[in-house]
């Protein structure tokens, strides 16, 4: 998904554009008391939000709904991402999960993974660095945080599904995916609430609030409420998946 050295910026004006579905990982190192979370900053040259700090993700691709697992999406997991307008297929929900995975990989080069029964196939593509770690992707410890759609006349927009996953699910590392021509030039592992927060994007922000939200209860949970954030006339709108 990478634009670098696309230097068109983001309009507020643009014709109407039919928002593609998209999927974030945020992950989350729990080691210490105070939560941290990983952040990449984006290359100032890319049309999305140029230098900001994101989470990896990006649009959902053909091949995220082919690709074999090492376990399937848990069933509550499923029944989160089947809530809301427009509605979608367990096979669309699966491939949502899948591609958090997928991007967070090519991204930032942490793979969620394990072993499969039996030898891993031999996958192509973005999927490489899972078949040279004998690893097939692995959904079953994603979490779904929230849903989010890009504001109407934006030149760029994303239905968004914010998933989250424990650092401890990270299988594999890919060496030099980071580096200063990459879509993400820079990665950190920050504390929830420290000053590298303060830039994030305003929608960024609110999903993060809402992780800070399920992780000051204790354990991640699939029946906590699922927001949905959407534009209507002109203002953001806050809903509950399915309420």
């Amino acid at each position: 998904m990478s634009e670098t050295g696309n230097t068109q910026k983001e309009a507020d004006h643009f014709p109407y554009r039919r928002p593609v579905d998209a999927a974030t990982l945020i992950l989350v190192d729990r080691a210490s008391a105070v939560p941290k979370v990983l952040v990449g900053r984006r290359h100032d040259k890319v049309v999305f939000m140029p230098g900001k700090f994101v989470f990896p993700g990006g649009r959902v691709d053909s091949t995220d709904n082919r690709v074999p697992v090492a376990a399937p999406i848990p069933k509550a997991l499923e029944a989160n991402l089947l809530k809301g307008s427009p509605k979608i297929t367990p096979s669309r929900a699966r491939a949502l999960a899948v591609a958090a995975i997928r991007e967070a990989c090519e991204e930032t080069g942490l793979c969620l993974g394990r072993r499969g029964n039996g030898a891993a196939p031999a996958l192509e593509g973005p999927w490489k660095p899972f078949a040279e770690a004998g690893l097939l992707p692995d959904p079953s410890g994603l979490f779904l945080i929230a849903r989010a759609i890009t504001p109407p006349g934006r030149v760029r927009r994303f239905d968004t599904r914010f998933f989250t996953a424990d650092a401890s699910a990270i299988a594999h590392r890919v060496e030099g995916v980071i580096h200063t021509d990459a879509e993400l030039v820079e990665l950190v592992w920050v504390e929830i609430g420290s000053k590298p927060l303060a830039d994030l994007h305003p929608m960024t922000k609110n999903v993060l609030n809402e992780l800070e939200k399920r992780l000051a209860t204790g354990a991640l949970r699939h029946d906590a409420d699922v927001p949905f954030f959407h534009f209507y006339g002109g203002k953001m709108q806050k809903d509950v998946l399915g309420a």
